[in-house]
């Protein structure tokens, strides 16, 4: 089903309000170039805006009905004056932006005005980028082009000087973590996922990573042991810990989860219960949190944070891992 205005809006405020300006203000660029990460919401956008440009009876002026023909059409993705050009193979070729022009020269079938995206435009060959360029110079009347890419800095300068850019932040927290329970993971994983990426498609491969699954665990068991001494906590490491995460990547990814306990910890005691990413640990946590001083907590902070920063350079990870766990000892 395709995502509404409103759906929009709520994953990129920023990007609707321009829009809607550009349509209220009667200030429609005749070409857009949407840039940034996959998964923020470019394709679901350039539909929108299309049903809005289209539409026989929007909202306040702007926001598609969603039930007029036009809008069924361009959801169904059989409009005669929508037209959405994707790679053939590795790249975008000539012939497509050639066939685009012929469609284009023809008088609208439908609508007063007509829209074609290029999805992945970075991907457009050498022929391609110039046959598009003599169509951005000279732009037909009321056609609207959509341009997407994840490289903007792959767009030819002469091109991307005919585009208005629009750039789309990458995803909240929140809002991955909605899109992958939509994708029907449980909420709990979700969660977690979404703090550590905000690719929605790489959280859900990590949801079918096994080592991730397990990194979770014996992460959380590191933080239970360390509430006990630092001798069973190095000796969880060596047992446990340094036989999952081996590589750098690994450990940074296995900090990353440890931060996320504090971080629960921290909200905790912020009386921000709802921010929790290990609600299933909520009781535990608050336990915690109430025998922890905020400065201790910020102390702890900082030592995983220093931790990855460390890894980064040429600190062999087993001595960062062992000094870590001394550091974030009960009041040490």
């Amino acid at each position: 089903m395709d995502k509404t205005w409103q759906d929009m809006s709520q994953i990129q405020p920023q990007v609707m309000t321009m829009l809607q300006n550009s349509i209220t203000k009667n200030r429609v660029a005749h070409a857009y170039l949407f840039e940034g990460e996959k998964g923020t919401g470019k394709q679901e956008i350039s539909n929108a805006f299309a049903k809005s440009l289209l539409c026989e009876a929007p909202t306040a002026g702007y926001e598609p009905c969603e039930l007029c023909r036009n809008c069924k059409r361009i959801s169904s993705g059989n409009h005669p004056d929508v037209h959405l050009i994707e790679r053939d193979g590795l790249s975008i070729k000539k012939e497509q932006i050639k066939g685009l022009q012929e469609e284009f020269s023809k008088k609208s079938v439908e609508a007063d005005r007509k829209v074609y995206m290029i999805a992945d435009a970075d991907k457009m060959s050498v022929g391609a980028a110039n046959s598009l360029l003599k169509f951005l110079e000279e732009p037909l009347a009321d056609t609207v082009a959509i341009l997407m890419t994840e490289q903007l800095q792959r767009i030819l300068p002469t091109i991307l000087s005919r585009c208005q850019v629009i750039s789309f932040k990458p995803l909240s927290p929140e809002n991955v973590k909605r899109k992958l329970i939509e994708q029907e993971l449980e909420p709990q994983l979700a969660s977690v996922i979404a703090h550590i990426t905000q690719n929605v498609e790489a959280g859900i491969e990590l949801s079918h990573d096994e080592w991730f699954v397990q990194a979770q665990k014996i992460v959380v068991k590191l933080y239970e042991v360390l509430k006990l001494n630092s001798l069973k906590a190095l000796l969880y490491l060596q047992e446990d810990w340094f036989t999952h995460f081996k590589e750098r990547e690994q450990v940074d990814r296995g900090l990353d989860l440890l931060l996320l306990i504090y971080k629960d910890l921290l909200y905790i005691q912020l009386d921000k219960k709802d921010f929790v990413v290990f609600q299933n640990k909520l009781k535990e946590f608050e336990t915690h949190a109430l025998h922890l001083s905020p400065r201790r907590l910020a102390e702890h902070m900082g030592c995983i944070l220093e931790a990855k920063r460390k890894l980064m350079s040429n600190t062999n990870p087993q001595l960062l891992m062992e000094q870590l766990v001394l550091n974030l000892q009960e009041g040490s």
